[in-house]
């Protein structure tokens, strides 16, 4: 039976609506980390360093997608709540078509600058080469990978999570059969890697427009477009949150980037890669929980039904706790072999798993984190979800990173996303307790 937005959620009822979003998240994870795993045991650890080190660009413009993707399907939900469904199309036209537009200008703005961006990101001389054939190639993909980051959300809203999710799955196995053709079969290298992450996107991204330009069984579709420019503003500011997460994360690898490379070269690069491709496993499914239960709240809040929204964060934050703990528990019963399987250099495995350890105590709390950002956004109330995203990340963990190492050298840079989450707890909880009678969620 098809779950609507519009229904009483049990537990129960919850996570089968928010499974498909879960398991999207977690297949991308896994992508991701194969497509490390091609590149880690074929080209090599440099060529994996390169592809962390241009990172933080694609972050960022991968930032706008998010933002109009999960502040837009707040405002359409909450727009759906209202009864305004004509209006709800509407916007999600308007929506797509700033997705497009935008990704069109980023790439031009900045494809032609990828060796300066890639020194400026702290690139070696011995990694800018492979950091310009893997930039150039993935910024040419960049479009659909916008696209397929907005449509996330979107799926979502228009109550066809589990279309998304096999969207996802599509795309996925798409970039890791392109893999194993372009890198293990054809020898391509790291410009293999980046064409098969490109046309990979470009399933996620591409096919949604097809699906939603027809007539089709979801409450959204394209219609004729019309500008709204308040409700564009209020998208893009209700998805700052995301924005800045996204953005932040930029910055913060840039500089796991820079301590590494002063403390001890391209192989603790290489170790920060292999970590953030396991810690993005680990994290997935509180954010897809998180992304999954938005569009539920969003719809409920602009509906007016308090009594539902007491029993979703109730509910929501059952679930969040005890992921949390269940993460940690498997991350660090795992950790060896899955570590194991991206090295076999002994040194860099060693300082990597080391690492990795005090890494993980993050999982207990991150999850909290991310669901309170994720509900403040749903709530449509972007300030204080970019708040709790900007002291999350730029505040804390910037923070952490830039200071920790002073005092305690390469361990530091280890301790600083567990110190950073356990400082942002502080404030999500802060957030979460304040709000709750404007909001009548507790």
């Amino acid at each position: 039976m098809n779950i609507q937005l519009s229904d009483h959620f049990t537990m129960g009822r919850l996570l089968r609506f928010t499974l498909p979003s879960i398991v999207m998240m977690v297949c991308t994870s896994i992508y991701s980390v194969v497509d490390g795993l091609f590149v880690a045991n074929i080209v090599g650890s440099d060529a994996l360093a390169s592809i962390n080190i241009v990172m933080p660009l694609f972050l960022v413009l991968g930032a706008f997608g998010f933002m109009l993707g999960t502040g837009g399907s707040a405002e359409v939900a909450k727009t759906m709540g209202e009864g305004r469904d004509e209006d709800a199309k509407s916007y999600f036209t308007n929506l797509t078509l700033a997705v497009a537009v935008l990704g069109v200008a980023l790439t031009l703005g900045t494809v032609f600058f990828i060796r300066p961006i890639s020194y400026l990101l702290g690139a070696s001389d011995r990694l800018i080469d492979y950091c310009v054939v893997y930039g150039i190639i993935c910024l040419i993909g960049n479009i659909p990978y916008m696209l397929q980051a907005f449509f996330q959300a979107f799926f979502i809203t228009a109550e066809k999570p589990r279309l998304g999710m096999l969207l996802t799955i599509a795309s996925g196995l798409t970039n890791m059969v392109l893999d194993w053709l372009f890198i293990a079969v054809l020898g391509w290298g790291i410009a293999g890697a980046a064409a098969a992450t490109s046309i990979g996107c470009a399933v996620g991204g591409f096919l949604p427009l097809i699906y939603f330009a027809r007539k089709n069984s979801s409450r959204l579709q394209f219609v004729r477009p019309k500008l709204h420019w308040r409700m564009l503003g209020h998208s893009a500011v209700n998805g700052s949150s995301e924005m800045v997460s996204n953005a932040s994360r930029a910055l913060t690898t840039f500089l796991f980037n820079i301590q590494l490379m002063r403390l001890v070269g391209e192989d603790g690069v290489s170790a920060i890669t292999v970590m953030q491709y396991v810690n993005f496993v680990f994290i997935a499914v509180m954010i897809g929980f998180s992304v999954g239960v938005a569009p539920v709240v969003g719809f409920h809040y602009g509906a007016k039904n308090t009594d539902e929204l007491k029993g979703l964060f109730r509910r929501c934050m059952t679930f969040i706790v005890a992921s949390c703990v269940g993460v940690f528990v498997l991350s660090e019963a795992v950790a060896y072999p899955l570590i194991n399987i991206f090295t076999d250099h002994a040194s860099l495995f060693e300082m990597t798993l080391y690492g990795f350890r005090i890494f993980a105590l993050s999982f207990l709390v991150v999850g909290v984190n991310i669901f309170a950002s994720a509900f403040f956004t749903a709530l449509c109330n972007g300030l204080v979800s970019a708040g709790i995203s900007f002291a999350r990340t730029i505040v804390f963990e910037a923070g952490a990173v830039l200071l920790l190492p002073i005092a305690f050298d390469l361990n530091g840079v280890w301790m600083a996303l567990p110190v950073a989450e356990g400082l942002a707890l502080l404030v999500s909880v802060g957030c979460l307790i304040f709000f709750r009678k404007r909001y009548q969620y507790a």
